[in-house]
């Protein structure tokens, strides 16, 4: 493993630095995003500029994760720790599996439990509609699409442009929102059209 490549790299979708552990409901936000998408790792005692601090004590450190995976995850997670030294500095390694479980929760601060998913080098909130992928998904469900004119016209108007968010198909289709998310959910599934999640938006394009 080199550990040096992987921060010389810099954060990202699948890569997390933590300076030390202070928040379990941060820590499983982040470990929630990584089990929804495709695993990732957390770098402990590592600046997010990429400077190697070290961690003082390992063992306090895999407390709080620990803790953070079973209590402040839902379904709960499982981390994996390994121990690199980096410089003469301890820097603890926590990785974090795909899981087959989709979607987690992580408990936030309000008291309730939101889906995280990760993108870029940020944990960010999950829509419904992604929630809703995670869970077909993960329940291995086949999902039959009748082509009627409301999924017909959002085909055409990705043929012409290159997006289309909620609010957009809902004026196309003159459906509920809810109707609208229903369809998007269908062929998203399907291999249809691909979910685009940024911090500031949610927009589909065809696949």
């Amino acid at each position: 493993m080199n550990i040096k490549r992987q921060i010389l790299e810099g954060e990202g979708v699948s890569l997390d630095f933590k300076k030390t552990i202070t928040s379990c409901e941060k820590i499983a936000r982040t470990m929630v995003s990584f089990a929804n998408n495709k695993g990732g790792r957390l770098l402990i005692g590592v600046y997010d500029d990429g400077t190697i601090k070290g961690v003082k004590s390992e063992d306090e450190e895999r407390y709080m994760i620990t803790r953070a995976a079973h209590l402040y995850a839902r379904p709960a997670l499982e981390p994996t720790f390994e121990e690199i030294y980096v410089d003469d500095k301890l820097v603890l390694v926590v990785d974090i599996a795909p899981s087959q479980e989709k979607p987690h929760y992580a408990l936030a601060e309000d008291g309730k439990w939101w889906v995280y998913i990760r993108v870029k080098d940020k944990s960010v909130l999950a829509s419904k509609i992604v929630v809703d992928v995670l869970k077909q998904s993960s329940a291995n469900e086949g999902v039959m699409i009748a082509y009627s004119e409301k999924e017909t016209a959002l085909l055409k108007y990705l043929d012409v442009n290159p997006r289309i968010n909620i609010k957009e198909y809902c004026d196309l289709s003159k459906l509920s929102r809810k109707g609208a998310q229903r369809i998007i959910v269908n062929l998203a599934l399907s291999g249809v059209i691909r979910i685009h999640t940024t911090e500031k938006e949610e927009y589909y394009t065809a696949c």
